[in-house]
């Protein structure tokens, strides 16, 4: 394949990627979210010259000889942009061969177990279980995520006392066989206090305890990997695949949890998931909004062997990531007894709003 064109329409939040090969078949992807039109900038300047008109057969290869043509600018921007020339080339193969990705990548369409994830830290432990319990009632969810401390909060509570009320207050009201309950630290605490509250976890039935200490401090969160019986999680943060290859082989978390636009694409992501494989850990990634990222996490989990027991789904609206809605003609998202499904439809599945397009910012590069 060589491609001849790189359009992107982005906002602040958003930024989807489309490609033309020579034959003018056409594939979207997506950068990842948060500061796209950057991102957008970055895949214009630093990928696309390295891309245009280059035959590509072998797209680790290619990932990788962008990245040595950048060495001077490793790092998350420069893998954001990369997820948006990957997950376009996933999307166009998948439409060429008339397969979802899930099936290029060696598995199938069909449900996944999903846990409602919430984002929120300013809202009260009986709140967060009531919210819980209306989604249980309504989607059939049986896993929920909620967060604890403060994020990168040097050890402190988001208000005194509030993760010591939310865990056993979720557990008495959700708790139960058959349903899993998850806690996430964002990188509050060091590994004495998470030790702490991880026993409060175990006390309570909890099964997850991610990213309890800062996540660039692996040794932390090591230390308190090797402390608690409960699953210690982490890495959504991680792009770089060398810190990656150390996480795993030093076994500083139980289940490793990449996102896949953050790593740079789909590509990057299996590796991730290969090295976990060899060293028996499961994958669970990140993915904490409505934008692509979601979907392209649907289509790695039915695909790869070590694939955790649920796909993260964000339970935020409107108050919380009002960029996320009207992104496309029909949501990938329906909810049904707890499970999302990956469709047969070929590529990603899903048609960009035409809408949204019209209102986002538009660049092009392409071959001379």
């Amino acid at each position: 394949m060589k491609i001849k064109r790189i359009e992107t329409f982005c906002n602040e939040f958003v930024g989807f990627v489309r490609l033309t090969d020579e034959t003018g078949a056409q594939g979207w992807g997506q950068v990842s979210t948060y500061h796209s039109d950057i991102t957008a900038q970055v895949l214009h300047r630093q990928v696309a010259p390295w891309t245009l008109g280059v035959e590509i057969s072998d797209l680790d290869d290619h990932l990788d000889r962008i990245a040595e043509r950048e060495h001077k600018f490793p790092g998350s921007y420069l893998c954001r942009a990369m997820c948006g020339l990957d997950t376009a080339i996933w999307d166009m193969r998948g439409k060429i061969a008339g397969k979802p990705v899930a099936a290029l990548l060696g598995g199938s369409a069909g449900p996944l177990r999903a846990y409602a994830s919430s984002m929120k830290r300013d809202i009260t432990p009986i709140q967060e279980a009531e919210r819980f319990m209306r989604l249980r009632d309504e989607y059939g969810f049986n896993a929920f995520k909620f967060r604890v401390g403060a994020e990168c909060g040097r050890n402190q509570d988001e208000w005194p006392g509030r993760t010591e009320e939310i865990i056993p207050t979720i557990a008495k009201t959700l708790g139960g066989p058959g349903v899993d309950l998850l806690a996430d630290g964002n990188s509050c605490y060091s590994p004495a206090r998470a030790i702490e509250v991880g026993r409060i976890m175990e006390d309570n039935g909890l099964a997850h305890f991610e990213e309890p200490c800062p996540y660039w401090l692996l040794e932390q969160t090591k230390e308190v990997t090797d402390a608690l019986s409960i699953d210690v999680t982490g890495g959504e943060q991680d792009c770089d695949l060398q810190v990656w290859k150390r996480m795993i082989d030093m076994r500083a978390v139980d289940i490793v949890q990449p996102d896949i636009c953050y790593l740079g694409g789909i590509n990057r992501t299996m590796r991730v998931v290969r090295m976990a494989a060899d060293a028996g850990l499961p994958v669970t990634p990140h993915a904490a909004n409505w934008s692509m990222v979601t979907l392209f996490t649907m289509h790695l989990l039915r695909a790869i062997p070590n694939g955790g027991k649920y796909l993260e789904f964000s339970i935020e609206g409107a108050d919380y990531y009002p960029w996320q809605y009207g992104l496309f003609r029909r949501s990938p998202y329906d909810i049904v007894d707890g499970k999302a499904y990956v469709t047969e439809e070929p590529g990603w599945g899903v048609e960009i709003d035409p809408e949204w397009l019209a209102k986002s910012t538009y660049h092009v590069s392409e071959m001379n």
